[in-house]
């Protein structure tokens, strides 16, 4: 295969992802080695700069490594840039470890009750207006599909944004995947899922009576009965 042709359009994010959900779906472990670029680029097709491609991805997030003389290899987890984005839904593309589902809400506890707020003292009106729309498309569509999943993350990602805090906001996108996965993780469960909408708005509410000991109760509130309706052990 021509060595200098030009991949097509992202195929190097399409086998990133494959070679992505096999490592964090513990089908390549810590310490295995990846094929090598001949090898790779004949298995999947494609050219050996589009596998580099793949392979830098991969590295950027932790899960690889790459050395002369010793090639690719999976890292330890403990490198893994477990926030990203693209990391979190490939944890999830599977069956996630209950145990990560766990971490991801105590991630959650700690971050999403003191952006509330903050969010609660320092909101103007635009940040009230993007919640309430965000509420309005969690109503309309439930949080059973994609649409009302999206508005739910517009709503935690706009009280990080009314915290006016840059480190917080920075967080977002990652918070943001984890509010998004852990929601669709919950609406698989078996049973009809409790509607959660009620705990989001006594949020929205405190977040616009300017009461920031509110708005951390009811967040902290939500995370709770989110939590719970998994029936998911905490670790002692």
């Amino acid at each position: 295969m021509d060595e200098e042709r030009s991949p097509p359009p992202r195929i190097h994010g399409t086998i990133a992802r494959k070679l992505g959900i096999d490592i964090v779906g513990g089908r390549r472990k810590p310490g295995d080695h990846l094929d090598g670029e001949i090898e790779a680029s004949g298995e999947f097709g494609i050219s050996r700069t589009a596998y580099r491609e793949a392979i830098r991805i991969l590295a950027a997030k932790g899960l690889v490594e790459s050395r002369p003389k010793v090639g690719t290899r999976v890292t330890p987890r403990g490198r893994w840039n477990l926030l990203d984005p693209d990391v979190l839904a490939w944890s999830f593309e599977g069956k996630p470890d209950p145990q990560f589902v766990v971490d991801l809400f105590e991630l959650r506890e700690v971050i999403e009750p003191a952006a509330a707020a903050l969010a609660a003292t320092r909101r103007d009106a635009a940040d009230v207006a993007e919640m309430r729309d965000a509420l309005d498309g969690m109503r309309r569509h439930g949080l059973g599909n994609e649409s009302g999943r999206a508005a739910d993350q517009r709503f935690h990602r706009a009280i990080l944004a009314a915290a006016r805090n840059e480190p917080l906001a920075a967080l977002a996108s990652s918070v943001g995947a984890a509010v998004r996965w852990t929601t669709k993780f919950k609406q698989s469960r078996p049973g009809k899922p409790r509607d959660p909408l009620p705990e989001h708005v006594r949020v929205f509410d405190a977040i616009e009576a300017g009461d920031a000991d509110a708005a951390r109760a009811e967040m902290a509130g939500l995370l709770r009965l989110a939590l719970e309706d998994m029936a998911l052990p905490r670790p002692s």
